[in-house]
């Protein structure tokens, strides 16, 4: 076809679209809609994308560089970023140290970074954050701690002001928005931290991490914080207990360039330069690169998600073509005297199909425009809401006009795809049946039907089987899952005329209104197949999700591992001596506020060599043992070196290595827990009078048969390593010193004891025993915590009230109610599933409303014959629900594929040396059911509501 006759079509096809508003309308929204989100999607993901500048600076505000101490006597490879990667390497057994490394064993890291660095640099101290508690405007409230001065341009960028002033006295503190928000606290108001009773804070700013927007956190200034109980004796003193990282500000016209970042490399350090990350290195001048290819596969880890996105995405596109194709199919059949009068005029027929594509062009072009217009203001308007949600702040408002030109075009494509169909079978008609208005019925193609079977199976065979046959390892598996599911389901759309025939038969057991409706749809293939289609793409979709999110949280079901029986209560001891001296007073507390609990557990921990009352003392430490025949070989007492890249590669589908004999979770943190009888029964269940004997008579109990041998249980005890026998008074050339001297292998002995095997209900913990017992194995007996075991689950409203009373005393002790496994609904896969099914209703009626809109003549008829309008109504009514029905019952059987593909390929290997699992298939035959019934009972309901109870007087033909 020439240019000029483009041009009149597209005007024909204008004029038609005016005409036809609300039909347009809906075509434009159906198009529209994607287009919107992916455009929304685009914005927003080029928009939080950082420049190289603006991602520099929230690291390191407006210093030159950041350094962190990796260890004297250390060897570090990093990535010009640092937190793209780095390895630590101390120096091997038999090696010589390198005159960097005796060097950095010689002198304190603070010193030495300093003497590297140019002359005039400034170091500002990054120090690890303390947790605390606050005072809140209702009581105390958990929060980290950092010492910084904030008036210090230094941090400018890297922690910005919101409000006030940055504290400039020494009882001032800024604190974070969303501290702010969730202690109810305002600046200008007081707080207390734990440690400092009596010494109130005052608040002169709210800040905020632009990467972090739900940091709670307290800034104070440097020297405010009391020094840690671990690190009060030792000489270097607060800090002492952390690594050594600092901000680093050059003096003018210094450069920390590559070469010098190597040379600091062989000193121990790790450094982010601004310079070499706004201008990094060629790859080739990289050491770290090098020695991580040795071991690189070329796998891509992230192909599951991609076979999500390329699946969920390529779906999406094909449901928006049948859902838009009734439209322009209804659209054509209402045109059909104005296409035939076309070709009664001497258009051919690719004059006809110009006009319907034409169609097609125009309102692609409106919806792919609207919603690109759409999603730049939505996204405009949403910003601090979607900014709050990520918890980062935009870069900058990016459009990409490139990005936003392809979306348009996507959407200007699915229009033309929604017309082809249309615009072959309008090109095919006859010419005077079209001017007369007479419709002619034509049999089902079996050759159509018969390459849809075919489709349908082949689509089916490669989504789900192809991922399994080596896909995953290359970039075939996306492309396997999303070709197969979209040839899977064209091919159910091209048996769809035949399946109307099959579907027809059903009608002879049917009443009078259903039966006329069936029959109707059946002689009107032309006008139900599109329409069944559309249902059948959106019900495809919302079943897909909806068997993918319950295979999902299936799964998380299975991997969930409770570590008390279901209803029980923990009150953890706490990790630092005030937590142990406050913690009777916690737990009366509780039993006070909970007086339902039932008898009291009290645990303890047997531990070896323990010399402190904190359960995170210096000491050694034991394991339970399992035999050595059913130890994976990766690890175990007798290896004292990391396992080898080769021996991973060889133990990596070893049974021993992939499921360890033994296993169990635990809520403590020894492998054999002391206390009495009630505190078993709490804790597993076991309340059998043969198990209280056996700890009377001061045996061990044990509860995996992988335990026991010959009726005993074998403990490993392992002194304390020697960095953690050193004297704190020591320095760190003496602690180095002393850590050479000592075998770097500790002591070990193994204790062997009675033990009998009990089952118990919940498999979480290794070994229970008297303290008697423990004793006399020459164990020492600490206190870990209390279990509680209530006949009736503690209802939300009491945990809350008991946290609140905890956090009054202010320790660390952990509260826990067992709750069991509790559906976590992923929020991208609520979302979905919403959408899903609305847009599966909103299909069923769009697409029985346009296919009861070209039922008007027939409807004119039975009225002309004397039909009641009730008979009109249920017959209309009837046709919607078949069409609804049909759609649905395909649209299941269609979206069973590519969500059982995408979750066989979820389970495939994500990474060398991994063994994958089983795939985890969940169907929600609850959901499945409402659909299969909800659907056509609404849009039975709906058109009947919607038809008119007088007839619509149409042009009579000749």
């Amino acid at each position: 076809m020439r240019l000029t006759a483009w041009r009149v079509a597209l005007r024909i096809a204008r004029r038609d679209a005016l005409r036809a508003k609300g039909r347009s309308a809906l075509v434009i929204a159906m198009i529209a809609l994607p287009v919107l989100g992916v455009a929304g999607i685009d914005v927003v993901f080029r928009s939080a994308q950082l420049e190289p500048e603006q991602r520099i600076t929230r690291t390191m505000g407006e210093a030159d560089a950041t350094v962190s101490g990796r260890g004297q006597g250390i060897i570090v490879a990093q990535a010009p970023n640092p937190d793209d990667g780095s390895m630590s390497r101390p120096v091997t057994k038999g090696q010589q140290p390198t005159a960097e490394q005796t060097r950095s064993k010689a002198t304190t890291p603070g010193e030495l970074i300093t003497q590297l660095l140019p002359a005039g640099a400034r170091l500002v101290p990054l120090g690890s954050t303390e947790s605390t508690t606050a005072t809140t405007a209702s009581g105390q409230l958990k929060v980290a701690a950092l010492e910084a001065d904030l008036t210090d341009p230094v941090w400018h960028g890297r922690v910005n002001l919101t409000g006030g002033r940055a504290p400039a006295a020494a009882q001032e503190l800024a604190a974070t928005d969303e501290f702010l928000r969730t202690a109810g606290l305002r600046i200008g108001d007081t707080t207390t931290l734990r440690g400092l009773e009596g010494k109130p804070f005052t608040i002169t700013a709210s800040v905020e991490y632009p990467d972090q927007l739900k940091e709670s956190q307290l800034l104070v200034r440097p020297g405010s914080l009391p020094v840690p109980p671990a690190e009060q004796n030792h000489p270097r003193g607060k800090g002492s207990g952390g690594g050594d990282y600092w901000l680093v500000k050059l003096p003018a016209g210094a450069v920390l360039d590559w070469p010098k970042v190597l040379e600091l490399n062989k000193y121990g350090f790790a450094v982010a330069s601004r310079a070499v990350l706004l201008d990094p290195p060629p790859r080739s001048e990289v050491p770290f690169y090098a020695d991580q290819e040795q071991y690189s596969s070329g796998f891509t880890p992230n192909m599951a998600a991609l076979a999500v996105v390329a699946t969920v995405a390529g779906m999406a596109l094909l449901e928006i073509v049948l859902l838009a194709g009734p439209a322009f199919a209804v659209g054509a059949r209402r045109s059909r005297r104005q296409l035939g009068l076309l070709a009664a005029g001497g258009g051919d027929r690719s004059h006809v199909r110009s006009v319907v594509l034409g169609g097609g062009v125009v309102l692609g072009l409106a919806g792919a425009v609207t919603g690109v217009v759409l999603a730049v203001l939505a996204v405009a308007v949403a910003r601090p809401w979607l900014e709050d949600l990520a918890g980062s702040r935009f870069g900058s408002f990016d459009l990409a006009p490139l990005d936003l030109a392809g979306v348009a075009a996507i959407g200007l494509v699915t229009g033309l795809l929604a017309a082809v169909v249309p615009a072959v079978q309008a090109s095919r008609q006859d010419v005077v049946s079209a001017l007369t208005g007479r419709g002619s019925i034509k049999p089902p193609n079996r050759k159509l039907a018969l390459l849809g079977l075919l489709m349908l199976g082949g689509g089916a065979a490669i989504a789900l089987l192809a991922p399994t046959l080596g896909g995953q390892h290359g970039k075939r598996g996306a492309l396997a899952v999303l070709g197969g599911s979209v040839i899977a389901e064209l091919g159910m759309v091209a048996c769809t005329p035949m399946l109307v025939g099959l579907f027809g038969r059903l009608g002879r057991w049917l009443p009078l209104s259903p039966r006329l409706a069936l029959r109707d749809s059946v002689r009107h293939r032309g006008r139900t197949a599109p329409a069944v289609a559309a249902v059948m793409a959106a019900v495809a979709g919302s079943v897909a999700v909806g068997i993918y999110g319950a295979s999902q949280n299936l799964e998380h079901r299975q991997d969930y591992q409770a570590t008390l029986r279901s209803g029980a209560v923990l009150l953890d001891l706490g990790y630092g001596e005030s937590d142990a001296a406050q913690f009777p007073a916690r737990r009366e507390a509780l039993e006070r506020i909970m007086p339902n609990l039932g008898p009291r557990g009290e645990i303890f921990e047997a531990r070896y060599a323990a010399s402190s009352s904190t359960r995170n003392g210096p000491g050694g430490y034991m394991q339970l043992q399992v035999p050595a025949d059913l130890r994976c070989p990766l690890y175990g007492p007798d290896r004292t070196e990391e396992p080898t890249d080769a021996e991973y590669q060889r133990f990596r589908n070893d049974p021993r290595c992939l499921d360890p004999a033994g296993s169990y979770s635990t809520a403590f943190s020894g492998p054999l827990l002391v206390g009495d009888t009630t505190a078993l029964s709490n804790l597993t269940g076991v309340r059998d009078p043969a198990a209280a004997a056996a700890l009377a008579e001061g045996k061990v109990l044990v509860f995996n048969p992988d335990h026991l041998r010959n009726g005993k249980a074998t403990f490993t005890l392992t002194d304390a390593p020697p960095e953690l026998s050193a004297d704190p008074s020591m320095t760190d050339q003496d602690e180095f010193a002393n850590v050479r001297a000592v075998p770097t292998r500790p002591k070990q002995h193994d204790i062997s004891v009675e033990a009998v095997l009990f089952q118990p209900e919940l498999r979480n913990l290794g070994a229970f025993a008297t303290p008697e017992t423990a004793r006399r194995l020459g164990l020492t007996v600490a206190e870990a915590g209390t279990v509680w075991q209530p006949s009736a689950m503690p209802s939300s409203e009491d945990e809350q009230k008991a946290e609140a009373a905890l956090a009054k005393l202010g320790a660390d002790s952990r509260f826990t109610v067992e709750r069991g496994y509790r559906e976590q609904g992923n929020l991208i896969t609520l979302g979905l599933t919403a959408f899903a099914a609305i847009v599966a209703l909103g299909a069923a009626g769009i697409a029985t409303g346009l296919a009861a809109a070209d039922s008007q003549r027939d409807l004119g008829t039975l009225a002309a014959v004397g039909a009641t309008s009730g008979i009109r109504r249920r017959l209309s009514g009837f046709q919607c629900g078949v069409i609804a029905a049909m759609g649905t019952v395909l649209g299941t059987i269609s979206g069973v594929v590519p969500a059982i593909a995408l979750r066989i390929i979820e389970s495939t290997p994500q990474y060398p040396g991994d063994a994958g699992r089983d795939a985890v298939i969940a169907v929600p035959w609850p959901t499945i059911g409402l659909t299969l019934l909800v659907l056509p009972v609404v849009a039975v309901l709906l058109a009947m509501l919607f038809t008119r109870s007088r007839p619509v007087l149409l042009r009579r033909s000749a």
